[in-house]
């Protein structure tokens, strides 16, 4: 059988400003930043509640974080945490690593403190720095922890005068909502900001992000890096434990980013609004390609305010605008959206997870036809790897065509051997951009990579054209919100529990955000425990402990046995149909 992928039929359908392949500079991260430094010092790069911070005013603050970092220890190859959502202090973290030498790693916030503790010690992160709304959860993550420093922003850090005294935090509806309330009007506020009172932690430094870098130098920090030196540790679900650290290297998150700026032809002069968090592997695409091109970036502290959202796409007109699908359903909802004025828009971008055709054809009619633009990537690498083109055809529910100087292939998963076009396959990727393994997992690195070639664990199929679809996933992975849900991590955590017997957990489709799941559990307990609703609770409060909220079943189902093969192997598919009608039933209640 020919090989119809190595003939790579999507280069006929590439936009005419895209080549097959690129010309890739030998420069880091921090190189080609401080080329943007140097280039537009008095360009916005932030915009920030109103405020706009410069590339030269990032160069100097970087500076200073940066010198801090070394002087409290940090050396090349150490690792930082970040645990922001998207402020100043964030980007400017992110730069100040990179000019230490270190490496950066996203603790998101919506973990609870023992995954977060799990990824600190994992990564073996040396200093932590965090904001202080968010203070709590890294403190209890610490004290288990053998990190040595905290650094904590402030929300109305990078805010001028009276500013300070009006700024609230647009953080609600989702675990960071809890820790902040969003006002209406800012000019009818006079109430302090948002405070919650940092308190020492034992054997560990703690400093206010502004404390830290006052008085430090303002002279340029460039530790020399090279391109197959690690620059971003993420950590990404695993299916057989706790999450997995993605090692990206300089080389592979740089030439993603030649990739994906001459695939969408995004230039220095691009807006963009993107509600993807920095530590999600999209928003920190976004960000660091942004940072290092010269584009300017609208901070969206919150991705769940629409009105927040509306009020910035009003004021500032971004060419363009990136979310995960449910961001763009809730904005669809709303006739402000409708009606705000998008004559500066050049296209908006969904990923993480899939978007429905027939919203695809609603949005388009609010930002015009030809204009929605989705693409495919993951943490391993880098992150993207398949996108529809910028100006060509788009294809509803594709993903589009592989990006330059990237392969892909679609294999059988249980013969190995290459799926016929249009036939179902896992797609395996080769290209520039992947990740060099997983950290301190050379197995679970083995079973990824092979041969070079990522395999994603994703079935998908290829038409003529070379698009591809993603119709199944090999692994057990439910979507929530753009958020990956890996059930074979839940089922493990619910097993841990006293009463449980066993315990499966699935994907249903969650009917109020078109394209994303909710997860449902079906459960056997041990004999002589009560099949009650006491019960569920206590399984719900055991996880609520143990994993993030988004990975809570919305549906906990007592079953006497779980359907199985005949080797013992639980048969997921079967339980989809029991757990999606009590599921329904709820939903309908």
């Amino acid at each position: 059988m020919s090989d119809i992928y190595a003939e790579k039929p999507w280069l006929k359908n590439y936009d005419p400003n895209v080549p097959p392949t690129l010309e890739y500079e030998e420069k880091t991260f921090a190189e080609k930043f401080l080329e943007m430094a140097d280039r537009y010092p008095d360009k916005t790069a932030l915009i920030y509640m109103g405020n706009h911070i410069t590339f030269r005013d990032i160069d100097l603050l970087s500076n200073q974080l940066a010198a801090y970092l070394i002087k409290s220890g940090v050396k090349p190859d150490d690792v930082v945490g970040l645990c922001m959502p998207n402020l100043p202090a964030n980007y400017i973290s992110i730069v100040a690593v990179q000019k230490a030498g270190a490496v950066s790693t996203g603790l998101s916030p919506l973990l609870t403190p023992v995954e977060m503790e799990h990824q600190i010690k994992d990564s073996r992160t040396k200093v932590v720095i965090t904001v202080d709304l968010l203070y709590g959860i890294v403190a209890q993550a610490a004290q288990n922890s053998d990190f040595t420093t905290v650094i904590y922003s402030e929300i109305a850090d990078f805010l001028p005068g009276i500013k300070e005294k009006l700024a609230k935090a647009y953080i609600r509806q989702t675990a960071l909502g809890k820790l902040l309330k969003k006002v209406k009007k800012l000019d009818e506020q006079l109430s302090a900001i948002p405070h919650v009172e940092v308190q020492p932690i034992e054997g560990k430094t703690v400093v206010r992000f502004m404390d830290a870098i006052a008085g430090m130098p303002k002279d340029r920090v460039h530790v020399k890096r090279e391109m197959d030196d690690l620059i971003f540790l993420m950590y990404t679900g695993g299916t057989t434990g706790p999450a997995k650290g993605a090692m990206l290297t300089q080389r592979s998150y740089m030439c993603n980013r030649l990739q994906t700026l001459a695939y969408l032809d995004l230039t220095p002069d691009t807006l963009a609004l993107s509600a993807f968090p920095l530590f999600h592997i999209a928003g920190l695409a976004l960000g660091g390609f942004s940072l290092t091109n010269g584009a300017t970036q609208i901070c969206v502290p919150n991705p769940r305010d629409t009105d927040f959202l509306i009020e910035a796409i009003e004021k500032y007109k971004p060419n363009i605008i990136v979310n995960v699908p449910t961001v763009f359903f809730e904005l669809m909802k709303r006739d402000e959206f409708k009606a705000v004025d998008k004559s500066n828009l050049r296209f908006c971008l969904s990923a993480a997870a899939p978007f429905p055709p027939e919203n695809m054809k609603e949005l388009e009619s609010v930002i015009g036809e030809g204009n929605f633009i989705e693409l495919y990537g993951m943490t391993e690498t880098s992150p993207v790897t398949c996108c529809n083109p910028r100006y060509g055809k788009k294809k509803p529910s594709s993903i589009g065509m592989p990006m330059p100087d990237t392969e892909f292939k679609l294999v059988d998963p249980e013969t190995g051997q290459l799926a016929e076009q249009g036939e179902p396959g896992e797609m395996a990727i080769r290209g520039p951009q992947l990740m060099r393994g997983y950290l301190n997992q050379p197995e679970e690195t083995a079973n990824a990579v092979r041969d070079g070639w990522m395999f994603t664990g994703d079935v998908a199929r290829m038409d003529e054209d070379g698009y591809f679809y993603i119709v199944d996933r090999v692994k057990d992975m439910v979507i929530v919100s753009g958020f990956k849900v890996f059930t074979r991590e839940l089922d493990d955590v619910l097993a841990k529990h006293p009463d449980v017997e066993m315990a499966a957990s699935i994907g249903v489709p969650d009917p109020n955000r078109p394209g994303s799941e909710r997860v449902a559990a079906a459960v056997v307990l041990k004999p002589g425990i009560e099949k009650n609703d006491v019960e569920k609770e206590k399984i719900i409060a055991f996880l609520r402990e143990n994993v993030a909220p988004y990975k809570v079943p919305k549906v906990i189902e007592f079953m006497d046995q779980l359907p199985t093969s005949g080797v013992g192997k639980i048969l997921k598919r079967e339980l989809k149909a029991v757990l999606k009608e009590e599921f329904d039933k709820q939903v309908g209640s």
